[in-house]
């Protein structure tokens, strides 16, 4: 059975691998990718996916859903012009990750 840190340091591996803000956010910056590139909406719609289906596998405690929390990476994206607070898979996000941080346990 995993522990807590390990349940954490899993959730965080997989959020990572697909991250967006790492590879992509700096090509929209510079203007060699488009907010609306579909390569760009693709990479992130999976990556709302993975990171709503890591949250919902429960597990966590208040703390590590603090250290996961996906609004600041949500903000930035926002920021950018690539997703908008109102699409499905952000509202969707949101609800899960409100969800899971009722549930937690200390």
């Amino acid at each position: 059975m995993e522990s807590g840190e390990q349940n954490l340091q899993r959730a965080i591996g997989i959020i990572s691998q697909s991250d967006p803000l790492t590879k992509l956010l700096e090509e929209v910056k510079l203007g060699r990718m488009k907010p609306t590139d579909a390569g760009l909406r693709a990479v992130i719609g999976s990556w709302l996916g993975t990171y709503q289906k890591v949250i919902e596998s429960g597990g966590f405690t208040g703390q590590a859903l603090r250290r996961i929390d996906p609004q600041p990476r949500l903000a930035v994206l926002i920021e950018c012009g690539v997703l908008t607070g109102e699409q499905p898979s952000v509202t969707a996000l949101r609800a899960s990750f409100e969800k899971a941080v009722a549930a937690a346990t200390e």
